[in-house]
C-alpha cells in the first residue's frame, strides 16, 4: 500500500507541474509562492504527526474514502479542463459562452498537491532528526520556489506541442484516478456480490439503452439534414 501511495504522490506532483505549463508564467510563480507559503506555515502541524499515526490513517477506511472523494473532485475538474482545452472551431460558440469557466479551470492548481506536499514535509522531517523543524520547512519552501518554475520550464522544452502536453496530462489524470481507487479501497469493497441476477432490472436497462440509441440516431440524422 505504501508503494501505491508513493507512486500516486509522484503522479500528482507530475500532473501539477504539467498543468502549470498551460498558464502564464506570472500565474505560475504566484502558484509556486502559494504552495511554498503553505509549506512554511504548516510545519507546526507536521511535527505533531508520527509514523504510527500515518499508518493508522492509511488503514482507516472511512478516512481513505473521504480522501477518495477529494481526489475524485480534483480529477473531474482537471479532466474538464482537458476537455475544454481540446475544443476547437466547431465548438467556438460554446467556448465563448463558457470562457469564464475555462479560465477558472486553467488557473485551478489542483487540490491534492497540498496534502501531497504536507506528506512530503512530514517525511523530510522524519528523515532529518535533530534538525530545526522551521529550517526544514523554510528550506523545502525555498526548494518549491525553484523546482516548480524549473520543472515547468523543463516540461515545456521536453513537450513543446500543446496537444501533446494536454494528452499527457489527461493520461496521467486517468492513471491517478485508477491508483486512487486501488489506494483508497485497500483490499475491501463497499458492496457484496450476489449470486442471482435481477432479470427485470436487466430488461429495463436494455430497454432504456435501446431507446437512448434510437433517440441519439434520430437527433444525429436531424442535425445532418439541418446542416444541409
Amino acid at each position: 500500500m505504501q508503494t501505491v501511495v508513493t507512486i500516486l504522490m509522484v503522479l500528482v506532483c507530475f500532473s501539477f507541474l504539467l498543468k502549470q505549463t498551460f498558464i502564464p508564467r506570472g500565474a505560475m510563480f504566484v502558484t509556486a509562492a502559494v504552495l511554498a507559503l503553505f509549506t512554511a506555515l504548516t510545519w507546526g502541524y507536521a511535527i505533531e504527526q508520527s509514523k504510527t499515526q500515518i499508518s493508522a490513517w492509511l488503514a482507516n477506511q472511512s478516512l481513505m474514502r473521504d480522501i477518495a472523494v477529494l481526489l475524485s473532485v480534483d480529477i473531474i475538474v482537471q479532466l474538464t479542463f482537458c476537455v475544454f482545452s481540446a475544443c476547437r472551431r466547431p465548438h467556438a460558440e460554446l467556448r465563448r459562452r463558457m470562457r469564464i469557466i475555462r479560465t477558472v479551470l486553467t488557473f485551478f492548481p489542483g487540490l491534492m498537491i497540498f496534502p501531497v506536499v504536507f506528506s512530503m514535509l512530514v517525511q523530510v522531517i522524519f528523515a532529518l532528526p535533530g534538525t530545526s523543524f522551521s529550517l526544514i520547512a523554510y528550506g523545502m519552501a525555498g526548494a518549491i520556489l525553484v523546482i516548480v518554475p524549473a520543472g515547468t520550464w523543463l516540461l515545456r522544452r521536453l513537450l513543446p506541442e500543446h496537444e501533446l502536453r494536454l494528452e499527457t496530462l489527461f493520461l496521467s489524470l486517468v492513471l491517478i484516478a485508477i491508483l486512487g481507487v486501488i489506494a483508497t479501497v485497500n483490499g475491501t469493497t463497499q458492496n457484496k456480490g450476489v449470486g442471482s441476477v435481477d432479470w427485470l432490472a436487466s430488461l429495463g436497462f436494455a430497454v432504456l439503452l435501446t431507446m437512448g440509441i434510437i433517440f441519439g440516431l434520430i437527433i444525429n440524422r436531424w442535425k445532418g439534414r439541418k446542416r444541409r
